[in-house]
């Protein structure tokens, strides 16, 4: 079993301590004894991918973070501090999650709202994220289908993540949706995104190969009550391009990846 072990010449940036969820009065174990560090790196970020079977508390996690959920015990630390309110995390959900009643403009700026930034400053800033995300011409629509595709909804999603919180960004599945031309659009913009802003990102997947080409570290949980098991880390260049997936050593890599899975399944 892989022990996760914070360095103690290092800032933390996501810490889960003996974290268990039960249900039905404790009668329901998912997850148990849970410990998960992810150290601060400034500068550089972290792309950290979270594999594992339906069911075995992938997207609880992500929940933990953001500040949507509690756990039934254990410590959840951001930044240092317990996660309330002043700390939360965006989050970005395979479901869209705009508000269709909003422009995109709008949706974008919603955080810098509610922290009573001034219309003129958020919306300016709202547009630096709007074109980084390839929305420009955009802004004025409502975020909504069919004004708005599917890609586009979740490259809203993104700035508004951003633009709330540019250190941290978790993802629970936000590419499954999509057709194959417009996910592979996204996970390149997710990658130049990291390498423009270094901020942590926790992405939740089930695509083995999605998560070789963005992560630098790649977690898997066994099912309930879960735990993680294995670690693997992708030592692949930074740069990462599609040439990338043709690469012998990434295959290499995705091979590992599964045969682990394969183990993981079977604990």
């Amino acid at each position: 079993m892989y022990q996760f072990k914070d360095n103690p010449d290092q800032n933390n940036i996501i810490e889960l301590r003996g974290i268990t969820q039960a249900y039905d009065d404790g009668k329901t174990v998912i997850i148990k004894d849970l410990d998960f560090i992810i150290e601060d790196k400034p500068a550089q970020g972290q792309f950290v991918c979270i594999l594992g079977m339906s069911g075995c508390g992938k997207s609880t996690l992500l929940r933990y973070v953001a500040g949507l959920q509690k756990p039934t015990a254990g410590q959840v630390i951001v930044n240092g501090k317990p996660v309330d309110e002043s700390n939360r995390v965006s989050m970005v959900f395979q479901q869209y999650s705009s508000l269709p009643w909003m422009t995109v403009l709008e949706n974008v700026g919603l955080a810098l709202k509610f922290q009573g930034v001034k219309k003129a400053e958020r919306d300016a800033k709202a547009m630096e994220l709007i074109e980084l995300v390839g929305l420009a011409g955009h802004e004025h629509k409502f975020a909504q289908s069919p004004a708005l595709s599917g890609g586009q909804l979740q490259r809203v999603a993104i700035a508004r993540s951003l633009i709330a919180n540019s250190e941290i960004l978790l993802m629970d599945e936000p590419f499954g949706a999509l057709d194959i031309k417009t996910r592979m659009q996204m996970q390149d913009l997710l990658l130049n995104i990291w390498n423009k802003f270094h901020p942590t990102i926790v992405f939740v997947t089930h695509d083995i190969s999605e998560a070789v080409y963005l992560a630098d570290d790649i977690y898997i949980m066994k099912s309930a009550p879960s735990k993680f098991a294995e670690h693997i880390h992708i030592d692949l260049p930074f740069n990462r391009n599609r040439a990338t997936k043709r690469d012998p050593h990434f295959m290499e890599l995705v091979h590992e990846v599964e045969d682990r899975m394969v183990k993981v399944s079977e604990m």
